[in-house]
């Protein structure tokens, strides 16, 4: 038996990816570094180290930048793992591995990865945790042959695991919609003992076709915390995310539902992007919410407040990320307690360091 263990479970560290020159960030990549040494400053103050991987080639000018990070600001990187890698981009949380918690231990699992569609390359991508983690692991990663992103998942701590129809239901991922297929996956490979496939709820802008981590995220309280648009009636997004508010309620049957605003930010090319406050990361205890410097920030920090009030709600401003139709839950990967070897973590956690695979 193995499950998919719920964001809240103790967590030994975060993967992330760096940017540079050659992932899509390149036309914002200052200001997307900024924001990623602050997200790794504040998950190192949470004592939670981070394992990144980087290029080789920008190793160095990567170590001046986080030296004068922690030169100039109060809250400083400390923990850091630096994996020197090849890959495509950074959105860990689509090809990154997922983690279960099985009979003899914690495990791995790597699912195809194939740019939400073939939308985009990701042909190193999916090869990141074979050959880049499977030495870090304690166990074997186990590899299934089923395309299949983190973003599209949601599970509470009872099996009760998340989906969108428009998302799996993307013929370019597995084939032609086999609800059956699907469920015998999240059943055998996840755990899932209850399984909703919610059919509303899309952001403009979405690259994902519309990924649950976008829209509906679980608490540890059996509530949830929605992507609404209550705030913006006019809005083109208002019908679609009140018919899943009202989904929640029918199928999920969660004890409160949460509404976080909706705000409304559009790039240079006029074009809508997908700013969503429910693409948030859980870490032990905390929350790191992202914010747009938008007016609707402080009511979606309250909201988050009210949903996990044994959590310290730490926001990171967000505005660069959502440049390339992301946030911070989208570039993040959180790995459980007693899932990599204590070696890499007793390493992760001495400071700055780079790692020699064998």
């Amino acid at each position: 038996m193995q499950q998919l263990l719920p964001e809240w479970a103790e967590q030994e560290a975060i993967l992330l990816a760096w940017p540079d020159m050659s992932t899509d960030w390149a036309p914002w990549l200052d200001e997307v570094r900024q924001t990623y040494l602050s997200l790794i400053s504040e998950i190192n103050a949470a004592d939670v180290p981070v394992i990144i991987l980087m290029q080789p080639y920008v190793i160095e000018e990567a170590q001046s930048l986080i030296n004068k990070w922690n030169q100039s600001k109060p809250v400083q990187v400390t923990q850091l793992l630096i994996l020197p890698a090849d890959y495509n981009d950074t959105w860990f949380r689509d090809f990154g591995f997922l983690t279960c918690a099985t009979d003899s231990g914690n495990r791995a699992l790597d699912f195809d990865f194939n740019g939400w569609g073939n939308k985009f390359d990701a042909s190193l991508d999916t090869q990141v945790t074979a050959r880049y983690f499977a030495s870090l692991l304690q166990h074997e990663p186990i590899k299934v042959n089923f395309t299949l992103e983190g973003g599209a998942l949601e599970i509470d701590a009872n099996g009760h695991l998340l989906s969108t129809q428009l998302c799996l239901s993307n013929p370019e991922r597995n084939g032609n919609w086999d609800a059956e297929k699907h469920l015998s996956i999240f059943t055998e490979h996840l755990g899932a003992t209850k399984i909703s496939i919610l059919q509303h709820g899309h952001l403009e802008g979405d690259d994902t076709d519309g990924h649950i981590d976008t829209l509906v995220r679980f608490t540890p309280n059996n509530s949830v915390v929605v992507q609404s648009c209550s705030n913006r009636p006019e809005d083109s997004h208002f019908a679609g995310l009140k018919a899943l508010v009202e989904e929640c309620q029918l199928r999920i049957k969660p004890e409160h539902i949460f509404e976080l605003p909706l705000p409304s930010i559009f790039n240079d090319d006029k074009e809508r992007l997908p700013a969503s406050y429910a693409n948030f990361l859980i870490c032990n205890q905390h929350i790191f919410a992202p914010i747009y410097q938008e007016s609707e920030d402080k009511t979606a920090i309250d909201t988050l407040k009210k949903a996990y009030p044994n959590f310290r709600i730490v926001p990171i401003n967000c505005r660069s990320l959502v440049q390339q139709f992301g946030s911070l839950h989208c570039i993040t990967m959180q790995v459980p307690c007693n899932t990599l070897k204590s070696e890499v973590i007793t390493l992760a956690k001495s400071g700055i360091r780079i790692y020699e695979q064998a």
